[in-house]
């Protein structure tokens, strides 16, 4: 052992003479003299700037000169609030009981989706890839998407396996609907085994092009032999599509909502078990999820109720035009005026009424809406989120009195952007706001600092991270 190993702990090192070892605490140990001159050393050889400069570049960075170079930018995105498509597909195919989500493509992709899932929902994500290299991408990945889909149905029994792809698989045209017929030629994967494919590539669209892309590969490949008939039940019975949302307890809150109006519901994509499940000390690979058979059925519904516009685009059409079924096209309920008409329409689709529980708790609702107004009339907010998120914000803001300043979506377009000033235009609180599509943290950090609020709405990763970091 050298001297430099067995240094004692004043002086920087890990005691190792002794019974015990002791490690110092980061902020103990850098406060260290050698660390300090180290670190002094460093920012010398470095040519770092002072810390005067440091300052004025701060300052400077927010003003209005930098935020005018800032959305100048065209090549360079800072944070964006948004995800890849793949990530979308994941998500979808966790709303479905016994299903795997296979990704085809490296097993970097798949990690990613799998951390960032679990990392916000603080649960396990299972989801496998067919782990393609550099020969796959050369030479094609169809060896790996048999072998992937063969162990896969060995080791983890899924009833579904709900295929989508990465940048890699994309961009060498792979062509996964062979693949499948080849894995089924190869005994890999039994005929009439349900296992939708979604094109997911993450150089176009977003998380949410990719979940109604791998919704919509679901629903068709399940209801290709249902029929479009109603059936009829001792309870209405309609569809509800939750779209790519965040908190399962909105899944759960609808579900009671319609139940207390006599309304049975099918929800198509349901992973607020999968992603909420107990901790009962028994783990289960494969918690809640829609019944692929009650899938299967829910052409027969009278209705189908998105809970989300831009994210069921494709799953709408299919349902509006290849089942025939009339579809409650509603904004995101957040919110009175929101959720009184998601209320309304279901109980005009099915013939039900409006119970008197779910009036007197929309009576508290308003209640609570009138006791915090002193508190909440006339603040300045920013909103950022995805389309339908931010939509139903502003819907919900407005209803409290606050005023709406600056409005950005990275995913939104021409027609998130009419739809959202069509929302603050109806009230005179939202009529000095601004949307903006297209920009990420960095834009909206200078948006507040330029033009300052009281209340910032957006996922809390920006508002700890560099959006506000000033």
């Amino acid at each position: 052992m050298t001297e430099a190993t067995t240094r004692r702990p004043d002086s920087g090192n890990l005691d190792l003479r002794g019974d015990a070892l002791r490690v110092l605490d980061h902020n103990e140990l850098f406060g260290l003299q050698e660390y300090v001159e180290q670190h002094a050393a460093k920012r010398e050889m470095e040519a770092a700037p002072s810390d005067e400069e440091v300052g004025q570049t701060l300052a400077w960075s927010q003003g209005w000169e930098y935020r005018e170079r800032n959305f100048a930018r065209e090549a360079l995105v800072i944070n964006p609030l948004k995800a890849c498509q793949p990530l979308g597909a994941v998500l979808a195919a966790l709303g479905f009981a016994g299903t795997l989500p296979y990704v085809h493509g490296s097993q970097g992709c798949v990690a990613y989706f799998r951390s960032h899932l679990s990392r916000h929902f603080k649960e396990p994500v299972p989801a496998v890839s067919s782990s393609m290299t550099e020969d796959a991408a050369v030479f094609g990945g169809q060896a790996n998407l048999i072998e992937g889909i063969e162990n896969a149905r060995a080791l983890y029994k899924p009833e579904m396996i709900a295929i989508s792809t990465t940048c890699m698989a994309e961009v060498i045209g792979d062509d996964v609907k062979m693949f499948l017929g080849s894995a089924e030629e190869a005994g890999a994967l039994p005929v009439g085994f349900p296992a939708p494919y979604a094109n997911t590539p993450s150089f176009v669209g977003s998380h949410l092009t990719g979940y109604d892309s791998m919704l919509f590969s679901i629903l068709s490949l399940l209801t290709q032999d249902a029929s479009p008939e109603p059936t009829v039940g001792p309870r209405p019975r309609i569809n509800v599509l939750p779209g790519f949302d965040p908190y399962v307890g909105n899944v759960r809150e609808i579900r009671r909502l319609l139940g207390q109006l006599g309304v049975e519901v099918t929800v198509l994509g349901d992973h607020s078990d999968a992603l909420d499940s107990p901790a009962d000390g028994e783990y289960r690979l494969y918690p809640g999820g829609t019944p692929l058979a009650e899938v299967a059925a829910a052409p027969g519904a009278l209705a189908s109720l998105p809970l989300q516009a831009f994210s069921t685009r494709r799953s709408r059409g299919l349902i509006r035009d290849t089942w025939g079924q009339q579809v409650l096209d509603v904004a995101s309920p957040i919110g009175i005026r929101n959720t009184d008409a998601m209320l309304m329409a279901v109980a005009e689709a099915t013939g039900t009424e409006i119970p008197a529980e779910v009036t007197a708790e929309r009576g508290r609702v308003v209640d609570a809406i009138t006791d915090s107004h002193p508190y909440v009339h006339g603040k300045r907010v920013a909103v950022a989120g995805d389309p339908d998120q931010v939509l139903g914000l502003l819907s919900f803001l407005l209803e409290l009195g606050a005023e709406p300043t600056h409005v950005l979506c990275t995913s939104g377009g021409a027609e998130f952007e009419q739809a959202a000033y069509d929302v603050l235009h109806a009230s005179p609180y939202g009529v000095h706001a601004t949307v903006w599509t297209g920009k990420d943290a960095w834009h909206l950090r200078s948006l507040v600092l330029t033009e300052p609020v009281d209340l910032w709405c957006s996922p809390s990763r920006w508002t700890s991270s560099s959006a506000l970091r000033t």
